[in-house]
């Protein structure tokens, strides 16, 4: 009766290990698969694939409580993780917001968290990733200084205006904390770097490399630019996004305030009118949006990567040429469907055991009975 008592302790055991492992770790492979590249007419041998990702607000050493830092930062890099392995993206674009305290972080604290960002963000060598700057990552434009946005330029080799041209397909990427329109140094010196890329720009798809104004342009690919920044353009609020990962209705017809929630409606203009893109990818709000402004200029709203701002992360595969593209949204196992198996996993593996348990209390009662009357005979 004892082999039966420690067979059924190992079962459960390995019951209980078995739901741990699939809820964290074999649950992102049958949701991940689900999620295809879109495909597009034109040019589809030389297609860039992209993927889209925002708002990962690592914790810091401030806010972040070491339970839920390891909870959220594990999620992220299973997700991240299973995402590459599967979908082998191109390039992969993480729109701002990469860590929940860069603008307060201390010198040892930022080394740390840059740490934890190099490893759940880890790739291979022909996967290339762009990190975009966003508020929490330098402040917001009256916590900006030149230290901060320094020193993430330095880790993650990026300025904050920048054409990235792959294959033919030109990604302009703006720090677009620092639209704010005032003139201050930094702003002044992000405004000129953005004309001065409008400029090139245009004379690339014009093709007038010859004119006295284009003569020492830097040249792109004479297409249209795929524009990504952190905050979306000006949009009154939420109240036309739809999708079960739109803001819940009680936020949707919240007005956003300029220059915190949205960049300004004279910065989005100029950037419209600046580059004319064919697309614009955005993040900040957490959730996600589609809008045309203007009529003609889509932009996207990709909702955060973490479980700590939403109950279902999600991310954007995009397939890009020269001159046409396709999108499609990718979701992550839902955090409330994991604690519901959780939860039910192991109600069903209690109630077996007891059941178990029970028949071995009954059997060894009917030993001990039937024991008891060959010593009473």
């Amino acid at each position: 009766m004892f082999g039966s008592s420690g067979r059924i302790a190992v079962s459960l055991i390995v019951a209980l290990v078995s739901v741990f492992i699939f809820c964290e770790y074999v649950i992102y492979f049958p949701v991940i698969l689900q999620c295809a590249w879109p495909h597009i007419e034109t040019d589809s041998d030389s297609a860039v694939r992209a993927l889209f990702i925002s708002d990962t607000h690592l914790l810091g050493a401030i806010r972040g409580h070491w339970l839920d830092k390891l909870r959220r930062e594990w999620q992220m890099e299973r997700a991240f993780q299973t995402s590459l392995w599967l979908l082998k993206p191109k390039v992969v674009f993480i729109l701002g917001d990469v860590f929940d305290e860069g603008k307060w972080s201390s010198a040892e604290d930022w080394e740390d968290d840059v740490r934890r960002f190099k490893w759940i963000f880890r790739h291979p060598r022909d996967t290339e990733l762009v990190v975009l700057i966003g508020n929490h990552d330098i402040g917001f434009h009256y916590e900006m200084t030149l230290q901060k946005l320094e020193r993430f330029e330095r880790v993650f080799n990026m300025t904050s205006a920048r054409i990235l041209t792959i294959s033919g397909v030109n990604f302009l990427m703006v720090n677009s904390v620092a639209l704010h329109g005032d003139h201050c140094p930094i702003c002044h010196r992000v405004e000129r770097q953005l004309h001065k890329l409008s400029n090139s720009l245009n004379c690339s798809i014009q093709g007038a490399q010859h004119d006295g104004q284009c003569k020492n342009a830097e040249r792109f690919a004479p297409t249209a630019p795929v524009l990504l920044q952190h905050y979306p353009l000006y949009r009154e609020s939420d109240a036309m996004c739809t999708g079960v990962d739109a803001a819940p209705l009680n936020e949707r017809h919240r007005l956003f305030q300029e220059r915190y929630d949205v960049i300004s409606q004279d910065a989005s203009k100029k950037l419209l009118w600046w580059f004319k893109p064919r697309l614009i990818l955005s993040g900040h709000t957490h959730s996600g949006c589609e809008i045309l402004h203007e009529q003609q200029y889509l932009e996207i709203s990709v909702p955060s990567f973490s479980w700590r701002n939403r109950n279902n992360p999600s991310f954007i595969l995009g397939t890009f040429s020269r001159f046409d593209f396709s999108l499609s949204k990718c979701f992550l196992p839902e955090e409330r469907s994991v604690l519901t198996l959780y939860c039910c996993s192991t109600l069903i593996i209690t109630l077996i055991t007891l059941t178990q348990f029970r028949l071995f209390t009954r059997a060894l009662q009917l030993t001990n009975s039937i024991l008891g009357k060959h010593k009473t005979l």
